[in-house]
């Protein structure tokens, strides 16, 4: 037995409270207390191996935060096993960064991977029992804080250690989650898997190389490795509520009991009031229209799903961006769905596996909550439902549109000025695609950010086509309900 190990290995309560002995250490700290491990293979101080490169630290390396913890604090030898790290106590170690964001708020900084999904087994495997879920019901979170102007990994700081289990209104999520990934292999659509199907639970992209891929059971078609995560949003949730105290929650859409499924549930509750006027809902829920409240029509469904604010702890946990669309009298949607704007340079410099806005649909699930005008242009609830964006329309549609954007700011912006001081420029245009376009989207035409050879140019962003968002609206939504 290992005589410097001072926790009781089989008690997982031991091993948090010993594990309370990292907060306000940095990695460099741990390392370094570690008389006995000075000269381990792990690292050597300021040696070309892991700190004086920072190719090697920031590649080689990776992961070797979670090694350091495990080989020279916890003092047992960093494995593939596929049983939970403490596998005496059932508790699975996981250290992982979050961020202090501009207005003071914290995040997680990335998504929590679990375990790898073997595709040819996990298919033979039940949620209770599975792989999956024996390394993932009881984790050891070791937080630490990253900070970009810190230049060695070894130098973040450690700020908080607890044990942390789902509770069980989340367990219901995630085993929904489970169940849609794994049927999604069965029909053999391993290749199609988006972290926009699930909430809480994704299967998260996890390969050294963007062109790696491996065979599934059910199709010839091979699929990228991936493995199962909690998205960075449920992470953010678990942090903030859970591991740093004090924090504010906020409310949830179940307050009590469980639900078999939760969208069905959302669904259900803003469909019993489809075919009611805006007006009739702003008396049912108390909306002084008079101060002409922002997003109106979101709020609405806010207060139909029980939420005083503009946030619902569900959402907050999945990432659910709720959206809502208005349907004119004539059958059509008039406005393109918008999302943030993108820094010319910076788009330049991506690749589109990595991209921001490709990130953003592929972890993005949305709420449609429909509203549609009657003749006498009076806007009507049709209801809502749960979307993420195809993959084909994603992959092929939308890549597209990204790419040739990065190659027109790349290669240099064309522009022309018309004669009323218009600008037109040979960026993708709503025409040239089904699915989604390029436009302005500043506050006014001097807003603006650099182009790579110097220019100001107003904002832009990537739009869906309003025509596009239409034909994926579900056809029972779009039939008048009054």
């Amino acid at each position: 037995m290992d005589t410097r190990i001072e926790y009781d290995k089989t008690n997982p309560s031991s091993i948090e409270a010993y594990a309370q002995k990292l907060i306000g250490k940095t990695f460099r700290n741990v390392w370094e207390e570690d008389e006995a491990q000075q000269r381990s293979d792990i690292l050597a101080e300021e040696s070309e191996e892991y700190v004086s490169s920072d190719d090697v630290e920031n590649k080689k390396n990776k992961g070797n935060l979670g090694q350091i913890i495990e080989e020279n604090f916890f003092h047992y030898a960093c494995n593939s096993d596929s049983r939970p790290d403490f596998y005496e106590a059932g508790v699975e170690l996981k250290v992982t960064p979050y961020k202090i964001n501009k207005n003071g708020s914290i995040s997680a900084k990335e998504r929590l991977i679990l375990t790898m999904i073997d595709y040819f087994a996990v298919v033979n495997e039940n949620f209770e029992t599975s792989h999956f879920w024996t390394k993932s019901k009881l984790i050891l979170l070791i937080y630490y804080l990253y900070q970009q102007e810190i230049k060695y990994k070894l130098d973040y700081k450690i700020k908080y250690s607890r044990l942390f289990t789902p509770p069980e209104q989340d367990i219901a999520i995630i085993r929904h989650d489970y169940d849609i990934i794994v049927n999604k292999i069965k029909a053999g659509k391993a290749h199609e898997l988006s972290e926009g199907d699930t909430l809480y639970l994704g299967a998260a992209t996890k390969a050294s190389s963007s062109k790696d891929r491996r065979e599934q059971p059910y199709s010839s078609e091979l699929a990228k490795p991936r493995a199962f995560a909690f998205k960075s949003s449920y992470m953010t949730y678990v942090l903030n509520t859970y591991i740093v105290p004090g924090k504010q929650t906020y409310e949830p859409i179940v307050a009590n009991g469980f639900v078999d499924s939760f969208e069905d549930y959302v669904v259900g509750k803003i469909n019993k009031y489809r075919g009611c006027t805006v007006d009739y809902l702003c008396k049912e829920f108390q909306i002084d229209v008079s101060k002409k409240p922002k997003n109106l029509e979101a709020m609405l469904a806010y207060r139909i799903l029980g939420i005083k604010g503009n946030h619902a702890e569900e959402f907050e946990k999945a990432n659910v961006v709720v959206k809502t669309i208005r349907i004119g009298k004539n059958g059509k949607i008039k406005e393109s769905m918008s999302f943030p704007n993108f820094k010319f340079k910076e788009l330049i410099q991506e690749d589109w596996e990595n991209s921001t806005f490709g990130n953003y649909l592929r972890e993005t699930r949305f709420l449609f909550v429909v509203y549609k005008a009657d003749a006498e242009n009076i806007l009507h609830l049709m209801g809502c439902q749960f979307w993420n964006i195809p993959y084909e329309d994603l992959e092929v549609e939308v890549r597209n549109v990204w790419e040739r954007t990065k190659k027109v700011i790349a290669d240099g912006l064309e522009i022309e000025v018309d004669s009323r001081g218009n600008n037109h420029t040979n960026l993708p245009k709503q025409k040239e695609s089904r699915v989604s376009h390029v436009r302005p989207h500043g506050r006014n035409a001097k807003d603006m950010y650099e182009l790579p050879d110097g220019r100001l140019f107003p904002k832009q962003c990537f739009w869906l086509n309003n025509t596009y968002i239409y034909s994926q609206i579900k056809d029972e939504l779009k039939v008048d309900q009054f």
